[in-house]
């Protein structure tokens, strides 16, 4: 059955890959209509989401910002199956890059780099870096259900040169990349909400106490990774901007959960500045009034 859905689906999907610009955004239009005010996908979630991360907010405010935020959700899911087809030189004129002469340096010193990515504006797009710098880009994800659909995603978010490492594997292959001497940057968002029985460190995220992944720091710091979180910014339909910011240059002596820490200020920064390019759909507080785990560390 899911080889039948798969063989359905992909050639529509290739096909929208290919429409105009502006074809192609009048189709994504349709689709926020239908999947806001028709099909009313998780709008539930969403207010709720927003209303716990902003409880100053007006209901005509949360309303607002839900409705912007379904626009925006709908074009990025549909720019990921862009990727399909658009071509590099495209790719590089849609997501630029304001500070790759900092990467390009660490490159230059043969210094392995982490990336946190948020859940925020494109990060689907950000695999378009790997054809900018001499590093090898390593995306680490959590694979889907659909076999077929994860093996497309995987593909769409290797087109540019990346590997695309499930994050069951990410500590192997880790390990075994610095035997050699390859150049690697490490890229993974860690702003989702891990299982309950996994949740050992809690933190505030927009005021929140909510468990998060450590995954991300242990991994930096085990093997000294230069640390970095990846802002991107929406410029304008279509037009996304990025900036590294460093978070740690010495991450093996970086005391314990301050790069953590200091990559949820960072989301924390832009989701206030602009909530509606946040990926709410996510029940990212699910865990809030749970029962902590015994030895988890609350900070």
């Amino acid at each position: 059955m899911q080889l039948i859905i798969y063989r359905i689906v992909y050639p529509l999907l290739w096909i929208v890959s290919k429409l105009p610009w502006k074809l192609f955004y009048a189709f994504s239009s349709t689709i926020f209509f239908l999947i806001y005010y028709i099909i009313r996908y998780r709008r539930n979630a969403v207010t709720e989401n927003l209303q716990l991360a902003f409880p100053d907010k007006s209901l005509d405010e949360i309303k607002k910002i839900r409705k912007e935020f379904y626009k925006h959700l709908c074009d990025m899911f549909l720019e990921m199956i862009r990727s399909i087809s658009i071509s590099n030189e495209e790719m590089m004129e849609r997501f630029t890059v304001t500070n790759l002469d900092m990467i390009r340096e660490l490159e230059a010193k043969g210094e392995n780099i982490m990336v946190f990515i948020a859940h925020y504006a494109s990060y689907e797009w950000s695999n378009v870096i790997d054809i900018q710098t001499g590093f090898q880009a390593v995306g680490i994800y959590k694979p889907i259900g659909n076999i077929y659909f994860d093996r497309l995603v995987h593909r769409i978010r290797a087109r540019f040169g990346s590997r695309v490492v499930p994050n069951r594997d990410a500590m192997r292959v880790i390990t075994e990349d610095q035997t050699d001497d390859s150049l690697s940057m490490y890229g993974l968002a860690a702003d989702q909400s891990p299982k309950l029985y996994k949740a050992m460190y809690w933190t505030n995220f927009m005021g929140i106490k909510v468990p998060v992944f450590l995954g991300g720091e242990v991994l930096a710091k085990r093997f000294d990774l230069n640390v970095y979180y990846l802002k991107v910014e929406k410029i304008k339909r279509g037009y996304y901007e990025a900036t590294f910011v460093p978070i740690s240059e010495d991450s093996k002596n970086a005391e314990d959960y301050t790069i953590t820490k200091d990559y949820l200020r960072c989301i924390e920064n832009q989701i206030r500045n602009k909530p509606q390019y946040y990926l709410w759909t996510h029940k990212r507080w699910k865990h809030r009034n749970a029962q902590i785990p015994e030895g988890a560390t609350i900070d």
